[in-house]
């Protein structure tokens, strides 16, 4: 099953796909897909719902696809974890996690337009794979327990501005919280559905020409390590997102340096997760 979120920014409704591409909605069930919703087993209910068969159908058509988690407490994300990526930068190869944080309010639809900030000439990309939490995570005692508070998968956009990031005394926060710079979604698959999450396939394309094509098997450090080592460091509450970082081929990294320009249309995808696909516009 694939949970979604939609309608107009603000007002969106839940909704689940079936396996075999039917839409219903989930309102008389929850008021929205939300950290309480994981954390009272919303999907486990959702899962029993589909089986019994009690869920209306939805024609989803016209509709505008939303973030398919509403307000995430938090968005933490690792910087450099996949060697060919910080390879590329002239970045060393970290040897423990790089964390920096993004503005929630980043988090928009997977098709939504994407402004370009104002004074910026170096608005980047990077496909990545999202975790969503499910159960609450303080300090696990190792890796091995982090499938158990993983609610799900989703693609995320960590779009990036490098010239705030990078130039502007090493502030990532500046290049990575303008408006809007972390689409989501289509969908959040159940953990248990994704299979194998560190064999995923992750690609993005500029105008129809392929940029990124990686791997999760790729990653430096996978995503049960991750999960354990922010615990460490931080409470991680359901609905939080931690985007795992990204493999080669941001334009930072690639011959002339093919900064995103108004027009530009970016497609995402991760095997088994969807794809998404904004537009970028001058703010």
């Amino acid at each position: 099953m694939k949970l979604m979120r939609l309608g107009e920014a603000g007002a969106e409704l839940p909704a689940v796909q079936d396996g075999e591409g039917r839409t219903f909605a989930l309102a008389g069930l929850t008021g929205d897909i939300d950290g309480a919703f994981l954390a009272s087993d919303g999907l486990a209910r959702v899962r029993d719902a589909l089986a019994d068969g009690s869920l209306p159908l939805v024609d989803p058509a016209g509709l505008r696809v939303g973030a398919p988690v509403a307000r995430p407490g938090k968005v933490v994300c690792i910087g450099l974890n996949y060697r060919d990526h910080a390879e590329e930068t002239g970045a060393a190869i970290p040897e423990r996690p790089v964390v920096f944080m993004k503005d929630p309010a980043t988090v928009v639809g997977p098709y939504d337009e994407v402004p370009i900030p104002r004074g910026s000439v170096k608005t980047d990309w990077e496909v990545e794979l999202a975790v969503v939490i499910g159960r609450r995570a303080r300090y696990l005692a190792d890796p091995s327990e982090a499938a158990a508070h993983i609610a799900g998968y989703a693609i995320s956009n960590d779009v990036s501005e490098r010239e705030f990031q990078l130039e502007y005394s090493g502030q990532w926060d500046l290049g990575k919280s303008c408006e809007s710079f972390n689409p989501l979604g289509p969908w959040l698959v159940p953990a248990e559905e994704v299979g194998d999450v560190q064999a995923l396939g992750l690609g993005l394309a500029v105008n129809g020409e392929v940029r990124q094509a990686g791997n999760t098997k790729h990653m430096i450090f996978d995503v049960a390590h991750v999960v354990w080592y922010l615990s460490q460091y931080m409470v991680l509450n359901p609905g939080d997102v931690i985007n795992t970082g990204t493999p080669a081929g941001v334009a930072l990294g690639l011959p002339g340096n093919p900064y995103l320009r108004a027009g530009d249309t970016v497609e995402l995808s991760v095997d088994g997760l969807g794809i998404q696909r904004q537009t970028f516009v001058n703010a």
